[in-house]
């Protein structure tokens, strides 16, 4: 396929020839593990290194002999879509011993190993640190007893470690989401969604335990995820006499027609004193005090296991390649690193910084200094907790302040999951800001037929887990109708709007803004959210809606994979969703391991699909037994699903032979992942908390009158932020025919996607990580969790 312009090109900077890396996963097991694992191995052969595993993590290394094994590129085949790790894990007591580090130190320099890099936990990575720290020591010793030549220990002066952060836990500080955590997130949304649908059959109660002995991410973000009544994480332990609280709201929520409860627990949940709550603790309570029919449900080790997410394979793959890069250019002074993700950008940080506010973390919440905890854990956790209240425990009406303000919601465009947990969000945060908050069914279609009434806090209760857009949702644009659309704010008053949708949401707000100039209605804040499968909305790196297609993309191509699975040779033609944006072709083929994903981005003529099919050819003769070509539904009028299935057919007789499958609006559908929920949630939390600034700002002489570029806003997630961003100046930044932003940060990912599939070609190392310090590594708006 053709290359895109590179600022740098890969071998011309850096080489890893005469390198040894090797790779090794330790501690407890997560899922992306061994993506991480096939990301490195494959960017090392890339550059011209030796790459090995270490099976059984240190143990391995102890034990060296058939535990340290040359990898080759096949040897990482097919292990995108398995859980856990094939290389093996394992906790080593010998390795805390110095004759343990003693014996790994010898079985790395038998091998010519001094770049290691470590996938595990903060006690992995610290025992790797201190290894580092150790090793020319070691290495005299080793001379010494005679089991190494002296010119060993110049040859082999110093060892370098980078690290990649695999826990389901999401447990260490300065990273934003370790490798494992949105899988098991997918797991436990899973049992919650389908525990709710007993729980409301039999009017129940249920409460869940997830995994987190010392950290409460999982707990708070699934109940986030899923609207829990109740939750409890040992970083903010519940105010003394909760009990009666939680139980006033169990009631409270019940009387409100609700038909079930659902409670979420960390397994090391703990109250003021410290000591630990338990799940059947607090059944007995519930049940003692309500006398409410309660199940408890302990989800244990089914958290780790399954296959990986979509999110957790690309963080993997990225973080597995940057690991090279920064293995590659470490020099003898360089610290020991962890290769982390802030928001939507690749950083370095020096990871003893990191064990230590880890470690920090700890001693705050033993010393009962739990509001520090919460700031030490970073500002996604606290903002995770702020967002979870906020939308969780409805003050009383007393305790409202009352604006007067009027602010509607809508969809526009197409349908995309997450939508729903968005709207919730705006009505929830509205009406605890003291808005009254209008819902209008069916976008701008319904806005000016009058379809536009009242919504209140339990109107949107359980909303969060539904696909789809429960207020309906239309892609007519308003130009042909601001009339009546002006007169139907006019009639109810609207002094705000939100709307929530893709690239028509976009054409929406900018036409209302121009009709400005004719209609004052048109005069007050307005603010888009992007809410589309395609993720071509300009402004954003993200859209509500675009995680829960991958992974059903992602699902769907590990399922046609495995059909093939004993069969012959064979190559699957998949056609996805997305306009003219490869956002999801490009995205779900590094996801699902694809040998060639075909855009309207990137221009592609008959010799590059010449090419491509040799290539498979050639990688289908020596080693891989199932091929995956995916292709953008509009990358190119001429050459088709169809055309590229017989073109693929009849060049590989012989060797393989082809289906193909057109996915359509399955895409679209399902339940939001968690990722789309909580994306959903927190920016439309954000948002209203926006709209309330500038109405204040904008209420002048008994009226809202707001007309400045800046009061017309979409807001997107910008590398490492959330940005407010007029939308008039996006308007340069979009391409209007094809409906796609004119740059596109996600095209950097296909050069990455080319070398994991063995072709040769240019890769850009500018947007690489620099090495960091933990403390500056966050902006002021930053959203962690909404990394990608």
């Amino acid at each position: 396929m053709a290359q895109p312009d590179t600022k740098k090109i890969f071998f011309e900077n850096l080489s890893g020839a005469g390198k040894a890396i090797a790779v090794l996963t330790s501690g407890g097991d997560a899922q992306g593990m061994n993506a991480a694992v096939r990301a490195v191995v494959r960017m090392g052969l890339y550059v011209g290194a030796k790459v090995y595993f270490i099976r059984e993590g240190y143990q391995g290394m102890v034990d060296g002999g058939e535990n340290i094994k040359e990898a080759t590129w096949e040897s990482v085949s097919s292990m995108l879509q398995v859980g856990g790790t094939v290389i093996g894990s394992a906790r080593c007591k010998e390795f805390r011993t110095h004759e343990g580090r003693l014996k790994a130190a010898l079985n790395l320099v038998k091998l010519g190993i001094t770049n290691l890099c470590v996938i595990g936990g903060d006690g992995s990575l610290t025992g790797a640190n201190l290894f580092r720290e150790e090793w020319s020591g070691l290495l005299t010793e080793l001379v010494e007893q005679g089991s190494i030549e002296p010119q060993s220990v110049q040859t082999y002066s110093a060892l370098h470690i980078v690290g990649m952060v695999g826990s389901i836990d999401n447990d260490f500080c300065g990273t934003d989401m370790t490798i494992g955590t949105d899988s098991a997130l997918h797991r436990i949304i899973e049992v919650v969604d389908a525990i709710m649908t007993t729980a409301q059959s039999h009017q129940r109660t249920f409460v869940l335990e997830v995994m987190g002995r010392h950290c409460g991410y999982l707990a708070l973000v699934s109940a986030l995820a899923c609207g829990a009544d109740w939750v409890l994480i040992p970083e903010m332990p519940p105010e003394d006499g909760w009990e009666e609280k939680m139980c006033e709201k169990l009631s409270a929520n019940r009387a409100g027609m609700k038909r079930l409860n659902i409670i979420i627990v960390a397994e090391g949940a703990i109250d003021r004193s410290n000591k630990l709550i338990t799940t059947d603790s607090i059944k007995d309570l519930v049940v003692k005090c309500l006398g409410f029919d309660t199940r408890v449900t302990i989800l244990g080790h089914v958290q780790r296991g399954g296959t990986p997410s979509a999110f957790d394979r690309i963080l993997a793959s990225r973080m597995g390649v940057e690991a090279v890069l920064a293995l590659l250019e470490t020099t003898a002074n360089t610290p020991a690193c962890v290769v982390s993700l802030c928001g939507n950008q690749s950083v370095r940080l020096p990871l003893m910084e990191c064990v230590q506010m880890t470690q920090e973390v700890q001693k705050a919440m033993d010393e009962k200094r739990f509001e520090e905890a919460v700031k030490l854990r970073g500002r996604s956790f606290e903002n995770n907790l702020k967002t979870y209240k906020l939308l969780a425990h409805r003050k009383p009406e007393s305790e409202l302040p009352h604006s007067n303000f009027n602010v509607a919601v809508l969809n526009v465009g197409a349908p995309a999951a997450g939508m729903n947990a968005a709207v919730r969000s705006a009505v929830r945060v509205g009406i605890t800001e003291g808005h009254k908050m209008f819902a209008v069914s069916d976008g701008f279609e319904g806005f000016y037929k009058g379809q536009i009434k009242e919504i209140k806090w339990a109107d949107v209760g359980g909303w969060t887990g539904q696909g789809g857009s429960l207020l309906g949702t239309k892609r007519t644009l308003p130009a042909k109708h601001v009339g009546k659309i002006a007169e139907q704010m006019r009639l109810h008053n609207i002094n705000a709007l939100l709307v929530i949708g893709g690239f028509e949401a976009l054409e929406s707000l900018l036409q209302l803004y121009e009709a400005r100039a004719t209609y004052e209605e048109f005069c007050i804040p307005m603010c888009m959210l992007p809410a589309t499968i395609s993720n071509n909305v300009p402004g954003t790196d993200l859209s509500i809606g675009a995680d829960t297609a991958l992974n059903a993309i992602v699902e769907t191509c590990d399922r046609i994979k495995q059909s093939a699975s004993g069969t012959k040779r064979r190559v699957f033609i998949i056609e996805t969703m997305g306009g003219y944006c490869g956002y999801l072709a490009t995205v779900a083929g590094l996801a699902a391991g694809a040998d060639a994903a075909y855009i309207y981005e990137e221009p592609f003529d008959i010799r590059d699909l010449q090419a491509n099919v040799e290539h498979l050819t050639e990688k289908m003769k020596t080693s891989i037994q199932r091929g995956l070509v995916l292709r953008n539904e509009n990358c190119n009028e001429n050459y088709t699903t169809d055309f590229i299935y017989q073109l693929y057919t009849e060049e590989g007789k012989g060797v393989f032979d082809c289906r193909k499958n057109v996915l359509g609006h399955m895409q679209q559908g399902g339940a939001p992942s968690p990722f789309d929920r909580n994306f959903g949630t927190k920016i439309s939390a954000k948002a209203m908390q926006w709209v309330t600034k500038k109405l204040r700002e904008t209420f002048r002489q008994g009226r809202v009158f707001a007309n400045t570029e800046d009061t017309c806003c979409l807001l997107g997630m910008r590398r490492r932020a959330l940005i407010f961003q007029p939308v008039l100046q996006l308007k340069e930044d979009t391409d209007f025919i094809h409906r796609i932003p004119k740059e596109q940060w996600w095209l950097k990912l296909r050069p990455l996607m080319k070398i994991l599939a063995k072709y040769k070609t240019s890769y850009d190392v500018s947007d690489s990580g620099q090495l960091e310090h933990v403390v500056h590594n966050r902006p002021k708006d930053t959203d962690a969790s909404v990394a990608m």
